[in-house]
């Protein structure tokens, strides 16, 4: 058990050498990102649309969450993980090495836990100072007000997507907390049979402007 911030986060690296927030999402078209993996997962808002994604799993969607799920480091909002520290240490034969990366855990309130690898940050100060240490890159799953910290903060180096074809009206959604202007690229796609349009976009630069045809 794990419940600060290890000695070499506070040293700090140079820009050159930090390591990637990559942020996982499933998302419908208009942006909505809560509760997508089952009912019971986050009605708070009255949210009655738990489960949205499942209908659209298939053998190519497989595949990408299989590569995604391959070992890494994370950082996880308190609600978020709250619902994987009750159920992935059970479950680490579904994803392989989850409970061997590091779980980073922004969260004011949260001081102990019996789950291994996990280190717990009050601030984004504290984020950055992971950022720019050592270590593997590091996966955001779910999270959304963590996400909108992040975005607001010019922290995220890359997102990646699974877009789903339909629209759910309510519910907490990826970009509500303002993100600031961002140019990203994209570096990979996928649509699966199921309509899902699976992205990777990798932060570039500013936002640049023009006059269509000019």
């Amino acid at each position: 058990m794990l419940n600060e911030v290890p000695q070499q986060i506070s040293s700090g690296k140079s820009r050159s050498t930090t390591r990637k927030i990559i942020v996982l999402s499933m998302i419908s078209l208009d942006g909505v990102m809560q509760a997508p993996g089952g009912s019971e997962e986050d009605k708070s808002g009255g949210f009655k649309y738990g489960g949205w994604a499942a209908p659209f799993g298939d053998e190519a969607y497989g595949k990408v969450v299989e590569k995604e799920m391959k070992p890494a480091d994370y950082l996880l909002g308190r609600k978020t993980f709250k619902i994987w520290e009750d159920y992935w240490p059970a479950h680490a034969d579904v994803w392989p090495g989850i409970n061997d990366g590091t779980k980073y855990v922004l969260s004011k309130t949260l001081k102990k836990t019996n789950w291994k690898n996990t280190v717990f940050l009050k601030s984004l100060a504290e984020i950055k100072k992971v950022k720019r240490s050592q270590g593997a890159d590091i996966q955001v799953w779910g999270s959304s007000q963590l996400i909108h910290l992040l975005l607001k903060n010019d922290l995220v180096d890359e997102l990646r997507l699974k877009i789903h074809p339909l629209t759910l009206g309510k519910g907490k959604k990826l970009f509500d907390g303002g993100a600031i202007p961002s140019s990203f690229a994209l570096t990979g796609s996928v649509v699966t049979p199921s309509g899902v349009i699976i992205a990777t976009y990798r932060r570039v630069g500013e936002v640049k402007t023009g006059t269509i045809g000019a």
